[in-house]
């Protein structure tokens, strides 16, 4: 379908890639992958024709449609969202200009017969021709297409000049999808989707049956969708077959292979130097230095990636809290007219890995900021737990950096305890290589505020972290690094994200927000799609994991662990209130004895021995009460351990 031969090109006087030769066949789907910088968005661009090559040549198949997604908002026209998908396909575009153009010129009254005859011959073809394509079809096409993005029925009359840029990207999407192309090219199509519309999106695009290429630093989407990877790496575009993780397992070997490589041939550089050097000067051995020197010279330089996945980091030892962190009481949050969240109620206890899923719109974001205190409820309640201590991030915690910082000073502002070295390996985490750690805040991009903003989140020594969509602006590597440190973190963590790869290790809980109403699911992110799928009313009752015994087998335990953690939840529940409840009441007795304390220490008390002798009986009272309850919380806490450890033991 596409012949690529010795292709080229450079940006910035720096060459991406040489030389290049492939063929991309008609039902290829293709991941593209490679470090930052290293070219994939121009490939993709020098694919769909908005961007010239240096050299070589790019031969297309004749007719070729091709449809591209770029990263960058592309500018709509005013039309509504169903106008704008239904004018962007092409072939009902040219069938509706040619069925006007035949029935003006039927209406020309100095016609003659045999012409009239004629136009209305091409009529009929014409109309032949709308009943044997899609075109009758494509309305409710569009409309199908359009509500698997996550639009509804109310949405499609709605202009698209009204939408955000997230929702923008989904309608360029949803007229890629609906038009008759032989190649689609997608760049990071899944940054604006939640959980539901990307699980549309994998099926369509598995059962698509032209060629795709992709970027995208969601694992998942890609390993679902291709079967083939093409590296661009120091220069060289390489073809592999199999997925994204087939290709892992051929980097880690390759490069494993590779530093053996590079090991030995610094060693011969090294030893063909010292001859060198050591004989540069003597006659009788000019030949033989001349031949090391053509040797070196001709020596083809092994070069390795940095391997940005070695950074690792860890968070601060922090205050452990209460037992329950954060309590939420029939709660609502309403926007003037428009109600988000309607008399929840829910419960996160401590060390609790949370995500937060649903539909864009549904109260993710809003719950979030809720639970940070960012926002207040409209009406109920939300307590924060004994010692329960919040960091919290979402896209627009920029704002609160400081622009005249430069990148490594903010950083060191919020973290004492790190030198400047590792806070140079740390921001190397998060893509901020070498001097890059200098620029000022105020000359970054969104996407790189955003990286800073997130690396400082994390550094902080907050028991409870609340992340609104941590990995946009992360590649693999980065996000790797996040969320090894997220598994590792010990206090309470909760998540607003699509990205399903990130999640799968690290939450144990998922709590959807749906239809103004939370749902609690006891079970990792692969556990809730295996529900939803089994809950859904258009798909057929088996999950979409079950596509082999050993994927059944695992299924099976996830789903066992998943009761285990439901029987806990229930077991446990009422003891867990009650040992919140004795954590807000030792807080308390603890805040009157340290007022106390402070009392006897007062000259105008502890002058007077009537005030002395009163103080001290209440101080006495107070203490006895808050030996009591430190006893009451311990036997709670062990009764608490006991029926975890009797759970355990039973499944």
């Amino acid at each position: 379908m596409i012949d690529i031969i010795n292709l080229s090109v450079q940006f910035t006087g720096n060459s991406l890639f040489e030389n290049v030769n492939l063929k991309i066949q008609e039902t290829d789907k293709i991941a593209l992958v490679g470090s930052n910088g290293a070219g994939k968005s121009t490939f993709l661009k020098i694919l769909s024709g908005l961007q010239s090559q240096e050299t070589g040549n790019i031969q297309f198949k004749k007719g070729i449609q091709i449809g591209y997604l770029p990263q960058e908002l592309i500018s709509l026209s005013d039309k509504t969202i169903f106008e704008e998908v239904r004018n962007s396909v092409k072939f009902v575009k040219e069938i509706e200009e040619e069925e006007n153009k035949l029935n003006q010129n039927l209406l020309d009254k100095n016609l003659d017969k045999v012409t009239h005859d004629k136009i209305a011959e091409k009529l009929g073809l014409l109309h032949s021709k709308m009943e044997e394509s899609e075109y009758y079809e494509i309305n409710a096409k569009i409309e199908k297409i359009l509500m698997g993005l996550g639009f509804t029925t109310n949405d499609l009359n709605r202009k698209t000049s009204e939408l955000s840029g997230g929702w923008q990207m989904r309608v360029e999407l949803a007229k890629i999808l609906t038009s008759a192309n032989d190649l689609i090219l997608l760049d990071e199509p899944t940054n604006h989707l939640d959980i539901d519309s990307l699980q549309w999106l994998v099926k369509f695009l598995k059962a698509f049956k032209g060629a795709i290429i992709l970027v995208s630093h969601d694992r998942y989407f890609v390993n679902r969708i291709c079967s083939k990877t093409l590296e661009i790496y120091f220069k060289n575009v390489t073809f592999f077959k199999g997925n994204y993780n087939d290709y892992l397992q051929f980097k880690e070997e390759r490069d494993i292979r590779l530093k053996a490589e590079l090991r030995d041939q610094q060693k011969k550089i090294k030893q063909t130097e010292d001859f060198i050097e050591r004989f540069r000067y003597k006659a009788t051995k000019a030949k033989q230095v001349q031949s090391r020197v053509k040797q070196l010279e001709k020596i083809d330089r092994i070069q390795i990636a940095d391997k940005e996945n070695k950074i690792h980091f860890r968070f601060f030892d922090s205050i452990q809290s209460g037992v329950l962190p954060i309590k939420i009481s029939n709660l609502s949050k309403a926007y003037d007219d428009n109600l988000v969240l309607s008399q929840i109620n829910l419960q996160i206890e401590r060390g609790e890995k949370v995500a937060l899923v649903g539909p864009n719109g549904a109260g993710k974001t809003t719950l979030s900021k809720l639970i940070s205190q960012k926002i207040k409820p409209t009406s109920g309640n939300i307590e924060l737990g004994h010692n329960t201590f919040i960091s919290f991030y979402a896209q627009d915690v920029v704002d609160n950096l400081n622009l005249e910082n430069d990148i490594i000073s903010e950083l060191a502002q919020s973290d004492s305890e790190n030198t400047i070295p590792q806070l140079r390996t740390i921001l190397g985490a998060f893509l901020f290589n070498g001097d890059d750690v200098f620029k000022k805040i105020k000359v970054l991009s969104g996407g790189e505020k955003s990286r800073v903003a997130l690396a400082k989140v994390l550094l902080t020594k907050a028991n409870t972290i609340v992340l609104d969509e941590p990995t946009n602006h992360l590649d693999f590597d980065s996000k790797l690094i996040v969320q090894n440190a997220l598994k590792e973190f010990k206090g309470t963590l909760i998540i607003v994200s699509h990205d399903i790869d990130f999640l799968k290790s690290i939450v144990t809980k998922v709590i959807e927000v749906r239809d103004n109403k939370l749902k609690e699911y006891y079970g990792g992110i692969e556990y809730y799609l295996a529900k939803r799928e089994e809950e859904s009313e258009d798909s057929p009752n088996k999950s979409i994991l079950n596509n082999t015994d050993q994927k059944l087998t695992r299924k099976e335990q996830k789903r066992l662990e998943a009761e285990r953690r439901q029987k806990e939840h229930s077991a446990t529940k009422d003891l867990k209130n009650n040992i919140s409840k004795i954590e807000k009441q030792i807080e308390e007795f603890e805040n009157k004895k340290n007022i106390l304390e402070s009392d006897l220490t007062k000259e105008e008390i502890y002058s007077n021995s009537e005030l002395v002798k009163k103080v001290k009986i209440e101080y006495d009272q107070v203490k006895n009460e808050l030996d009591s309850k430190y006893l009451e919380w311990t036997e709670l806490q062990e009764k608490l351990e006991r029926i975890n450890n009797e759970l355990n033991i039973a499944s």
